[in-house]
């Protein structure tokens, strides 16, 4: 088990680094410490009553991972999944979940004076971004992994998983 002092290390390492991502024309970035790894789309087992943008469930080595499709968490049009969608399988206060993106770009190293606030146009509509980087002449949306699921969410995703 590693001690606090290797767990800081390795949280100094992945500190102002994101995991970008696309949907349609506009890239994320999500805090790589969040990522637990990144996966093809799987056959996925469709769950009745759920959210339209909880997906249903996959069998990942043995583990029962809920899918999040990220374009309906954030009201975007459905599209159809091809060979770039990828799963981004990711760990938020010990609940496991995989994210469903167009593609999944690159990891990015983004310093703190590079981002700034998102503008507060309207109450709730930027909940899940947490800033915008500037990452040369592009922004990245940077995602707060902890908002991505609401507290309703999480219990469901929990109970989901728990299942398995």
């Amino acid at each position: 088990m590693p001690t606090d002092s290797e767990l800081e290390l390795e949280e100094d390492t992945q500190k102002g680094k994101y995991l970008t991502f696309s949907l349609g024309s506009e890239d994320y970035g999500l805090e790589i410490r969040f990522v637990t790894e990144i996966i093809k789309l799987q056959p996925i087992t469709e769950i009745p009553e759920m959210p339209d943008y909880i997906k249903g469930i996959i069998n990942l080595r043995g583990k029962i991972i809920p899918l999040m499709d990220v374009r309906l968490r954030f009201k975007k049009t459905e599209i159809t999944y091809n060979d770039r969608t990828c799963v981004i399988v990711i760990d938020i206060d010990e609940v496991t979940i995989g994210l469903i993106v167009d593609s999944v770009s690159e990891v990015l190293s983004i310093p703190d004076e590079e981002i700034v606030l998102p503008p507060d146009l309207k109450k709730d509509s930027n909940r899940y971004i947490s800033g915008i980087g500037k990452v040369g002449g592009d922004v990245k949306l940077l995602i707060d992994g902890m908002k991505l699921l609401s507290d309703d969410d999480a219990l469901l995703v929990e109970k989901m998983g728990e299942r398995g």
